[in-house]
Parts: structure tokens; sequence; C-alpha cells
């Protein structure tokens, strides 16, 4: 028997066509453990799945299937950024499947030996408010907007 919703409607049948599809598992899900006292939101975002802590991006987790040197963990952060964020880094690069040589996204390589300490260390600086690790989206555009009309 169909069971009714909360507002009266008949609840379409679990099987078929209306089945509920099966979600994928969070890449690294140690990282949102780490970061569950900031209450971080997730997002997709280009086939990995987005951390943000308020109104910023800070990661994004990624591990596709197969061999891939991006999948680990993607930090939001800008190219004047990297040089200091490397001690902390050493496994640090940019990611390769953006095209670039050099990206202001860097991953940290899910296949690097340090790779959990390594996040876990990201999650700290996060957590203690870093600026060097989140961007807030769009930013760039409305800096670009304001800067033509004050042309003007």
């Amino acid at each position: 028997m169909a069971k009714r919703s909360r507002s009266g409607r008949l609840a379409p049948p679990a099987d078929g066509v209306f089945a509920a599809r099966n979600r994928k598992p969070v890449p690294h899900e140690f990282v949102l453990e780490a970061l569950a006292p900031l209450g971080p939101e997730t997002r997709p975002l280009f086939g990995c799945l987005a951390v943000y802590v308020g109104d910023k991006i800070v990661l994004a987790l990624r591990d596709k299937p197969g061999p891939s040197p991006d999948n680990g963990v993607w930090l939001a952060t800008t190219e004047e950024h990297h040089a200091a964020l490397r001690p902390d880094f050493p496994s640090m690069r940019s990611i390769e499947v953006l095209g670039k040589s050099v990206t202001g996204w860097q991953v940290l390589p899910a296949d690097a030996p340090d790779f959990e300490e390594a996040a876990l260390r990201a999650c700290a600086l996060i957590r203690a408010g870093d600026p060097r690790i989140g961007k807030v989206p769009g930013e760039k555009r409305k800096q670009r907007r304001t800067t033509r009309r004050d042309e003007r």
C-alpha cells in the first residue's frame, strides 16, 4: 500500500522509475569529520564534492575510480599563497585536470605518503581561520564589475 506524505499526497512506489538513486560515498569523509565543529556544507563541483565553511569554499574532495593524479583534497587558495603553504604541504601541487601549469587550486594527492596527515593539517588551518585557504565564489567577478563601474 502506498504511503501518504506529510502533505497528504500519495508517495510514489519505492521501486521502478521513482526509486531513489544510490548516492555516491563521500570521498575522504574523515576531512568532513575534522571540520564538523565549523558546520561545513557540501555541494557537487565538477565531479568532486565542494566543502564550504560559511560563504567560503575551502576544499574539494575527489576520489574518481581508477588511477588519477588529481584524486585527493583540493585546497581553495590563490597563487600568491603557494610558497607560504609549501612548507606545511610538501606534496602539494597544481591540479593537472585544470590544464594549466600553475593554478590557484592545489591538490594534496591521495597517493602521497603523508596524505591523511596533510589533509588533517589543512583542516586544522581552516578551523584556525587561516586566510591562505578559502575563497568566496564570484568575488573576482564582483571586484571586476566594481572596478569597471568606477572607471566610468
